[in-house]
């Protein structure tokens, strides 16, 4: 039988289990990474490989021997440090790697008799895995959790002459790669693995390690890879058939239908030719009786590519080529895939693309574009029609629901949209006709799923996503997402207040939650009255108020066009204004009568960043990117950034920590304009406290933020008043500041004009004209920021600097 899952209903025993101690058997790149993230989470950490069989020259000529301690955990060694150099990085915080401890697979299994869950993650292997596994059960005590990161041998394969108590605790867990940044974690059963593991797992995997756990059925290459590799196979075909060439496919794949900005060439050059063409032969050689078998045989031109050895990233040449031009340039040049010769990538032509980009709503740029009567809405229309056909032939192979394949590719291969949430988009009833005029009709239950009168795969009731079950024939929840606030399912019945730039949406339970939607949630005019406006509200009507939003993006900062316009005029005055409301808005989120909570996730910089520093709490997501990152721009934050920064260090003074290196560091990350790569690094950043909130899954991330809310709400939130006796340090701070500016300008990490701006920001971090240590207050610390910012905002290389940012797309940060 086919183990369930309902989170709403876990069992006492799995709630009850605790993960102090892991160990991963495997150091490679999967084996090392799982590590890092369960290190990440708060974990101590095994880590143990193989004890290496040969020496090295050098190790040869120190007279080491193979049964030397230096040389014993050797390979998990090298993998650990190889691991640590990736980019992105796979620690929230480098000082992380302390909780995992370095052991092979000779000396070391012992400890397994200590841990909560033992990981094997190695070789691919089935042969490999069992006689680990025999080994492993010598030390392994009884309840233990022993999972695979196997990505497609069958797990009853695996589980194979185990104990009984083995199979009732063992199954797959499937990371993805890297698995801090994908959040997808297929969890595969076995025959014999007890229900209540399986609850567990599914639990922790999105409490816990903020995953998207998605249950699996024990089928060649699970649920995302089945799809995945069937949705690149199809789109190779397709481009074939449409004559396209890379550009125009990678241009027609990506972030316009809402996908990975890699695409589909990019992506299989980072991933690896040869990785895509071994998973595909896995499924052509396992699958004889999926009736769309012959897609995943090689084509001629793939083939050429791996006869060739030219296997993306890692051969220097794939789908693209790097190599540099006569004059010494870097370049990157495209496969001609009518003659694999490599060219400098032409323009894509298509005008339709530009029509789409107009197009903010992504349902509505897919319809758009599948609508058209051209080569690219036939290309659409074949490939999405394809899938379409092929999803509904996956049920119930592969899975029951319809919600698990959605979840699966969305979390695994980076998709906004999965395969049935996008046949909802384009409408099913007329895509199904139109499939089966196409020759591509989808399985017989969808003709009967709108025959009953279900229109669609997904519906909302009160304000929940509900998805169409086949077995019952009815809508239901998706077990483990009941009480999720999601902003799509309320905006037509819980909006309060809106304007062009904001949205105030009623939570429930006393709680409002207001969001951005310019682009990149960056703070104009229409948001800063958004914020005055939501807060007036809350404080006549409500308990408190949310800060936060269901994009990617939480804030890129202050909108710099208005900024751009004045300058360019030399409108101090206007400046001058502009930067009033922004200060006053922020001391109006700081100084409300309800209490104010920042719901954070992706980029956090600049206003954005000000914004958080004067909320009552901040609720972050890990992948919380933040920074006040104004040297960017040519100017210093003027946001109360610079206020609240020389605030919060003086709040931190200790006698063993002298006052000045803290406010030193504080105003190195602003020179520096340096962005966290994780809400652990921005709390030693001290743009996070101790008293804020990390949430892992990111879907709970609001739910999260309104439960703060409430909880400072009912203990008695009384309104601050502002501070009068923030300490500052006069001349010595200022003379410290200097000489650290000038020493990195001598070193030429910043330049002449940095330089200038790095004094402006010693100014007012010091206290202006202060000569010794002196207490002042808020205000008086915003009106030398300001003064600070406005004399800068004219300046030629600032308008430069802004101009560069605003239109040609440079990121403001460094």
């Amino acid at each position: 039988m086919e183990a369930k899952t309902s989170l709403e209903n876990t069992s006492l025993q799995a709630s009850k289990r605790l993960i102090r101690r892991v160990a991963v058997l495997g150091s490679g790149v999967m084996g090392s990474r799982i590590a890092c993230h369960f290190a990440n989470i708060g974990c101590q950490v095994e880590l143990l490989d193989i004890v290496p069989n040969t020496l090295t020259a050098e190790e040869n000529a120190a007279g080491l021997t193979l049964q030397h301690p230096k040389l014993r955990n050797k390979v998990a060694q090298t993998a650990l440090e190889s691991t640590l150099r990736a980019n992105p990085a796979p620690l929230y915080d480098r000082q992380f790697v302390e909780r995992i401890r370095l052991g092979n697979l000779e000396d070391h299994l012992d400890r397994l008799s200590e841990v909560d869950w033992i990981i094997e993650a190695i070789i691919e292997r089935a042969d490999l895995k069992q006689a680990l596994y025999e080994r492993v059960e010598a030390h392994r005590k009884e309840g233990t959790l022993i999972t695979t990161n196997t990505s497609g041998i069958p797990i009853g394969i695996l589980a194979k002459g185990r104990s009984e108590d083995f199979k009732a605790h063992f199954c797959g867990t499937h990371f993805f790669n890297p698995p801090r940044y994908l959040k997808l974690l297929e969890i595969i059963p076995g025959r014999s693995t007890k229900p209540e593991v399986i609850d567990f797992l599914m639990q922790y995997g999105s409490l816990f390690l903020g995953k998207d756990t998605v249950l699996c059925k024990d089928t060649p290459a699970f649920i995302a890879n089945r799809v995945g590799i069937f949705g690149i196979m199809s789109t190779l075909a397709a481009v074939e058939k449409f004559g396209l060439t890379v550009s125009e496919t990678d241009a027609l794949t990506g972030t316009l239908i809402g996908r990975a900005k890699s695409a589909t060439f990019r992506t299989l050059d980072v991933v690896g030719l040869d990785t895509l063409v071994k998973v595909a032969n896995g499924l052509y050689e396992g699958l004889p009786q999926d009736e769309a078998r012959a897609l995943f045989k090689i084509p001629p031109t793939l083939q050429k590519l791996l006869d060739n050895s030219w296997l993306g990233d890692k051969t220097k040449q794939g789908y693209f080529k790097k190599t540099v031009s006569p004059e010494g340039k870097k370049e990157i040049l495209e496969l001609n895939l009518a003659d694999f010769s490599y060219n400098k990538s032409p323009k894509v032509e298509f005008e339709l693309l530009k029509k789409a980009k107009e197009i903010d709503n992504l349902r509505q740029r897919l319809q758009f574009l599948v609508a058209d009567k051209g080569k690219v809405g036939q290309f659409y229309q074949q490939v999405f029609f394809e899938l379409f056909q092929y999803v509904s032939h996956r049920i119930p192979e592969i899975s029951d629901e319809v919600y698990r394949i959605d979840q699966a590719i969305c979390a695994g291969f980076g998709w906004d949209i999965g395969p049935f949430a996008l046949w909802d988009a384009l409408g099913v009833a007329k895509t199904t006709e139109a499939m089966h005029a196409a020759g591509l009709a989808p399985a017989h239950w969808i003709s009967e799923m709108l025959a009953a009168g279900k229109p669609s795969f997904y519906t909302v009731q009160k304000a929940e996503t509900h998805y169409y079950d086949l077995n019952s024939q009815h809508y239901k929840s998706i077990p483990g997402r009941e009480g999720l606030i999601i902003l799509d399912n309320i905006r037509k019945t819980n909006k309060i207040w809106g304007n062009e730039g904001c949205t105030l949406h009623d939570l429930g339970e006393g709680i409002a939650c207001l969001e951005f939607h310019s682009k990149m949630n960056t703070i104009g005019g229409e948001v800063l009255s958004g914020i005055q406006t939501a807060i007036s509200l809350a404080e006549k009507s409500f308990l408190g108020l949310v800060i936060g939003n269901d994009s990617p993006t939480f804030s890129a900062g202050a909108n710099l066009g208005v900024l751009y316009m004045y300058g360019c005029d030399q409108e101090y005055d206007e400046i001058d204004l502009m930067v009033r409301q922004f200060q006053q808005t922020m001391m109006r989120v700081r100084y409300s009568a309800i209490p104010v909570v920042a719901a954070t996730a992706g980029l956090v910089l600049g206003g954005g960043c000000e914004l958080c520093l004067h909320a009552d709490a901040v609720v972050s997501n890990p992948e919380t990117y933040m920074g006040l990152v104004e040297f960017g721009a040519g100017v210093i934050p003027a946001g109360g950034g610079s206020k609240e920064m020389t605030l919060r260090t003086a709040r931190t003074y200790t006698q063993d920590d002298p006052e000045i290196n803290k406010l030193q560091q504080a105003f190195m990350n602003i020179a520096t304009a340096k962005v966290s790569t994780s809400a652990a690094e921005a709390l030693n950043m001290n743009y996070l406290r101790n008293s804020d909130t990390v949430v892992l899954d990111r879907s709970r991330l609001l739910l999260a933020a309104k439960q703060k809310a409430l909880e400072l709400a009912q203990k008695g939130y009384t309104q601050p008043l502002k501070r009068t006796d923030i300490r500052v340090q006069g001349r010595t701070a200022m003379a410290t500041f200097r000489a650290g500016a000038v020493g990195m300008h001598y070193g030429r990490y910043i330049s002449e004009y940095d330089l200038k701006i790095a004094d402006k920001l010693a100014w007012v971090m010091s206290g202006g004209s202060l000569t010794g240590p002196a207490l002042v207050s808020e205000d008086y610390l915003l009106d030398l920021e300001r003064e600070a910012f406005v004399s800068l905002a004219g300046e030629k290389k600032t308008l430069e600097r802004i101009q560069s940012i605003l239109f040609k797309g440079k990121p403001l940060r460094n």
